[in-house]
């Protein structure tokens, strides 16, 4: 793993998974959590692939689903930015975080876990969190 940061961007880089999905997942992230603003400029494709030693084609596919998800948007003669649209973004938070809640409860489930056990969990994780004492 290899961590690069472009620009704004940091990238932590692990060679063994598919290099398209860790910059798709790593720029949403940022973008959720407002690492990188609304309106920011985002590297050029030839740029990102030379800093990340990767193929430029793998990076134009993770922009290009960026686009797609409406978090970033080409200006013809500019490069390609963040959108500027709060609710864009906001939007795009509160479905990345219910794909994150489906796939934690698909995962509790599969080790036989009922609702009140997820519930007590993570009741414990997060007094921990706080530097409570378990409930």
């Amino acid at each position: 793993m290899t961590g690069q940061r472009v620009g704004s961007l940091r990238f932590q880089i692990d060679f063994s998974q598919p290099l398209y999905e860790q910059i798709l997942d790593q720029v949403r992230s940022a973008i959720a959590k407002g690492e990188i603003g609304l309106g920011d400029k985002m590297p050029s494709v030839r740029e990102l692939a030379q800093e990340l030693r990767m193929n430029p084609n793998t990076v134009m596919r993770a922009y290009q689903e960026l686009e797609r998800d409406g978090l970033t948007e080409k200006r013809r003669g500019q490069g390609t930015f963040v959108t500027s649209s709060p609710e864009r973004v906001q939007t795009f938070r509160t479905e990345f975080a219910s794909q994150y809640i489906e796939s934690f409860l698909s995962q509790m489930e599969s080790l036989g876990l009922t609702w009140e056990d997820i519930e007590r969990y993570v009741r414990q994780k997060s007094a921990e969190a706080e530097g409570g004492t378990n409930p």
